[in-house]
């Protein structure tokens, strides 16, 4: 039985390193931007303004799903499909349809939160007091919107640079006009922090788009519609799916909200914004550029399949020792980011991380159904994701209070990793490789015996043995990473040691 479904060329390995590599650059300098602006918004606002912020961004992100109809994420496939024919004014149409129908979209999304201010305000906070904040926030989302619907086409026709400058240059705006109106004004300013934030993310995107050199053409109204109608068919079930995900956050944070107070909903917030820190670049990188290489292979099941694995090992082999080092030094992390007012969330940090490494195994699975167009399937699954987390989290949080809500996120992710490869074995015979079983044997194991280390040993021997397997588990992933690359795109000091280790 051999390791690999095929004998690695390195190509694929190296171009998925590459994607990565970039996406994780940027994010890089997003965690140190992350350190500032946590850091400013813990100190200024304390657990009670963080747990607002949270709220207020939960509102948004929900009404971006609602109003966008999932066009940013069905132009994403729409322009990739594009790009795979190389038919030149298919592109542009394409392109075109997308940004207008972002623009439109978000009009529309902007107006429906102002007109919905009153009753949103009263469901999320039990008051009118906050209902000028939710009209206020109704710009963010108009923002927002245009501002995707522009990534959109950038990533569909898998501008990986592009698109890791502007997540560096949003970051850094969003930082520069955040921290600056929560110092002047408080409290006040999370709304406005918000609005600005959403503003200035237009720029980069807006810079970056012109630069696919993708000019509007003539269209009639028939081919207007046309591809307007293709892109909102696929789009509603996106809608639906980032609805669903949003609504789940959105109740997620109701129920920790209503359990254990405002302060309670903040510690939450910290700890899910940095459980999902470094997990994120590797789940933002496949959004990036693998879903746009499987989607032009899903109608061969056996290179989608190669296509899969061999995007979860580099996943599993990036991910794993910085989430065992989070799952470590989660205390430590806590106060980098936040303060020692935040120490209350580290026991969550610990359960959300467990949750995440399940996550990186089980995504890029779940992208076999969307490169292939299963809608239902998708729907479905999104649908029955949303209820155990929820079911979860109202019955955890009752017992354990805001710690429940991270235990409900483990829970999710067993469950639907079971689920998802069930699905994909039936529906292209999916099957994972001895390699990737292997990995994830070591670093499964791994995270639970360092997640338990510190339940049941004093603090200074269970961080010994943590940092033992971050060690361990980093010299691991470097070899197999190294070993995954052509010889000739290493240095030569790394292919005399791989010689000597042999």
């Amino acid at each position: 039985m051999t390791l690999r479904m095929i004998p690695p060329s390195g190509q694929t390995y190296t171009q998925i390193l590459k994607s990565t590599m970039l996406m994780g650059g940027s994010s890089l300098v997003n965690v140190a931007l992350s350190i500032i602006r946590n850091k400013a918004l813990a100190v200024l606002l304390g657990p009670e303004g963080v747990g607002l912020m949270g709220l207020y961004g939960s509102i948004a992100d929900i009404a971006q799903a609602v109003a966008g109809l999932g066009v940013n994420s069905s132009g994403v496939r729409q322009m990739a499909e594009a790009a795979g024919t190389g038919d030149a004014e298919r592109i542009v149409r394409s392109a075109t349809v997308l940004r207008r129908m972002s623009t439109v979209l978000g009009v529309l999304g902007a107006v429906l939160l102002a007109a919905l201010a009153l009753p949103v305000s009263t469901l999320t906070f039990g008051d009118y007091q906050h209902a000028g904040g939710v009209a206020l926030l109704s710009l963010a989302v108009f923002f927002r919107l245009v501002s995707a619907g522009q990534t959109a086409l950038i990533q569909g026709l898998r501008g990986i640079a592009n698109l890791a400058r502007i997540n560096v240059l949003t970051a850094l705006l969003g930082t520069a006009v955040t921290v600056p109106l929560i110092y002047l004004f408080g409290a006040q300013a999370i709304v406005p922090s918000l609005v600005a934030a959403a503003a200035v993310s237009i720029l980069p995107t807006w810079w970056y788009s012109r630069q696919t050199g993708v000019q509007p053409p003539p269209m009639s109204a028939r081919q207007f519609g046309q591809e307007a109608t293709a892109l909102l068919r696929l789009g509603v079930v996106f809608m639906a799916s980032g609805l669903l995900t949003s609504g789940a956050a959105y109740a997620i944070r109701i129920i920790v909200l209503k359990e254990g107070g405002v302060v309670a909903a903040g510690l939450y917030q910290a700890a899910w914004a940095l459980g999902g820190l470094y997990a994120g670049f590797i789940l933002q990188a496949m959004g990036t550029d693998f879903y746009p290489r499987l989607t032009a292979i899903a109608g061969n099941n056996t290179e989608c399949n190669r296509l899969v694995n061999e995007q979860a090992e580099v996943s599993i082999l990036l991910a794993g020792p910085g989430l065992l080092a989070t799952l470590t030094l989660a205390p430590l992390v806590m106060s980098l980011f936040y303060s020692a007012e935040f120490h209350g969330a580290v026991d969550l940090l610990r359960w959300i991380c467990l949750g995440m490494m399940l996550r990186i195994v089980a995504w890029p699975m779940g992208f076999i159904v969307l490169a292939k167009g299963a809608q239902t399937i998708f729907f479905w699954t999104e649908v029955a994701a949303t209820l155990v987390h929820v079911g979860l989290a109202w019955l955890f949080v009752s017992k354990f209070g805001a710690l429940g809500a991270g235990m409900a996120f483990f829970g999710l992710y067993v469950w639907h990793s079971i689920l998802i490869y069930v699905i994909v074995r039936r529906f292209t015979g999916f099957r994972w490789t001895a390699a990737n079983l292997r990995h994830a044997l070591l670093f499964l194991p791994a995270s639970g015996l360092v997640f338990c280390a510190f339940w049941v040993l004093p603090l200074w021997p269970a961080t010994v043995i943590g940092c033992v397997a971050v060690a361990l588990s980093t010299l691991y992933s470097l070899r197999m990473l190294v070993e995954l690359l052509p010889p000739e795109s290493m240095p030569a000091a790394i292919r005399a040691w791989i010689a000597k280790s042999a």
